[in-house]
């Protein structure tokens, strides 16, 4: 092979190094940006009560019964009134607005700002009532590779990982939650897991049972099943990609449990 062939070679090879190196930073930076506007959000209109597990008082007094954010709705909702709860859970980077659109396409690809971005946003099922008031409501957020938005929810597969993060905290203009989490597992995009629900049945009591018996972690449900297998009360779905398999998803169900400030 003569020098001039080598040197071309190289030369193309050290191109598409470099190309592929400018690729990867362009999408570090891209990530990057995106990751600000819901840290800014947070820094913006969340507040930290440092409200441990017991009752603690907050700055004016009341009562925050462990809740550890307060969320300014009334502002947030002048950025965008299609926000109807904050999702937070300690010690993971779950920390963002929820958003409701007209379709499950809207905010796939949109931040709250309603801007295009590549991570979109965490939203709830369209079908779904707002307010939280079905027997269980799916909200869906991207598998991102940089590890934001609901990134994390495979970790539930590990019983320790659970064991130290139990619940995560849902907060919304009408009613604070604590999500009881209960099971986790993998399952396909069109699986009965996106079954929903709108009322007490006796299909959401098999659902549940079916939850249980799927999930990765065993989890500690108290004084018996009934503690989570309750028809009456309120549950959500928190769903992101995996890649086990094509159109797989990773699920964790919670039962809701209201908290009173």
């Amino acid at each position: 092979m003569s020098k001039k062939i080598r040197y071309i070679i190289m030369a193309l090879l050290l191109a598409v190094f470099c190309t592929m190196g400018g690729i990867i930073l362009y999408t570090q930076y891209k990530y990057a940006q995106e990751d600000k506007v819901y840290e800014q959000a947070a820094e913006e209109f969340t507040r930290r009560t440092d409200a441990g597990a017991g009752d603690t008082l907050g700055e004016a007094g009341e009562d925050t019964a462990g809740i550890p954010l307060e969320v300014d709705f009334g502002k947030l909702r002048e950025i965008n009134s299609d926000v109807i709860g904050w999702i937070y859970c300690e010690d993971t980077v779950i920390n963002y607005p929820v958003l409701q659109g007209p379709d499950n396409d809207y905010y796939l690809r949109r931040n709250i700002n309603r801007k295009h971005q590549t991570a979109g946003s965490i939203f709830v099922e369209a079908t779904n009532r707002p307010g939280f008031v079905d027997s269980n409501t799916i909200i869906y957020g991207h598998h991102m590779k940089n590890g934001s938005m609901f990134a994390c929810l495979d970790e539930w597969k590990d019983q320790e990982f659970y064991e130290s993060h139990p619940v995560m905290w849902l907060l919304t203009p009408e009613q604070d939650y604590q999500i009881l989490l209960f099971a986790g597992y993998t399952t396909a995009a069109t699986s009965d897991t996106y079954t929903t629900f709108d009322a007490s049945c006796e299909e959401l009591e098999d659902y549940l049972a079916r939850c249980l018996k799927l999930s990765d972690f065993q989890a500690d449900l108290g004084p018996g099943e009934e503690s989570v297998l309750d028809p009456g009360a309120r549950y959500v779905v928190l769903s992101t990609c995996a890649y086990n398999f094509e159109d797989a998803r990773y699920v964790l169900h919670g039962k809701l449990e209201p908290v009173e400030r």
